[in-house]
């Protein structure tokens, strides 16, 4: 077992509900770990409470009650320190890739030369070199994703929280993706907290999966996954632990998953 680098204590939280103001739960004392240089997956149902809880780790929302450490540090207030990449790429329009990946650079203060060369280096990490003086809308949506790695990376977060990247994506461009992010996990070694709703692509990605219930979200169950990179999605153990994974999901919405073949 690895160093702790994030720590999750009893955070809940709640909105209100705009028809009458009275509280709605969305997270129930969740508590889980992350050690250093892991991939963790959290599954759960649309509108389960997933992102809500990334963004109190990432310090875009305050929890009700408990706490996120990171490095034993609590976590307050947003930071360059925790990369965030959303699902709707969230990529500036009249920016070139170039200078998206640069955005948090510049906010920092780095000198043009010293921006020049890490965007350089992150938009080549993600395949992307001969596309640095594009704009978005030149962009296919999986080149989109791949600008918005680079620039969560770019600024050399501890903790890299990804919220559906892919979701938006075809089946085929989102399994290259999914490559390509193990390839990046594999070079920079970053802890990664990433949030699906597809099974399969948390089987695929993850070291371990956290299942979530339906809202308020509770941790449900925890899985290792013990199987050797890169992973074979047809092996009856990758089948079975998919199978376990979908069973404890569907229990939340009372559907029985079909039997596996």
């Amino acid at each position: 077992m690895g160093k702790i680098k994030v720590e999750v204590n009893n955070i809940s939280k709640s909105f209100s509900k705009p028809e009458d103001g009275k509280p709605l739960p969305v997270v129930d004392k969740v508590n889980f770990k992350v050690n250093d240089g892991e991939f963790l997956c959290l599954v759960g149902s649309s509108g389960c409470g997933k992102t809500t809880i990334l963004r109190i780790i990432a310090g875009l929302l305050n929890a009700d009650s408990g706490e996120v450490l990171i490095d034993g540090k609590k976590i307050e207030t947003p930071s360059s320190k925790r990369g965030m990449v959303f699902q709707e790429f969230a990529l500036f329009p009249w920016r070139t890739v170039k200078k998206n990946v640069e955005f948090g650079l510049e906010y920092k203060g780095l000198s043009a030369k010293e921006r020049d060369e890490l965007s350089d280096k992150f938009i080549a990490m993600v395949g992307l070199e001969g596309y640095k003086n594009s704009y978005p809308h030149q962009l296919s949506g999986g080149m989109k994703q791949r600008v918005a790695i680079a620039r969560a990376l770019v600024n050399d977060p501890d903790v890299l929280l990804m919220d559906e990247p892919f979701g938006a994506l075809d089946a085929q461009t989102r399994n290259i993706l999914q490559d390509e992010l193990l390839r990046i996990w594999a070079q920079t070694k970053k802890t990664i907290i990433f949030i699906t709703h597809n099974v399969d692509e948390a089987v695929y990605l993850g070291d371990r999966v956290l299942v979530l219930s339906k809202r308020p979200a509770k941790i449900k169950k925890e899985f290792d996954i013990p199987l050797a990179r890169k992973r074979n999605r047809t092996t009856l153990e990758f089948v079975a632990l998919r199978k376990e994974i979908l069973d404890q999901l569907m229990e939340e919405i009372n559907i029985q998953s079909p039997p596996s073949t």
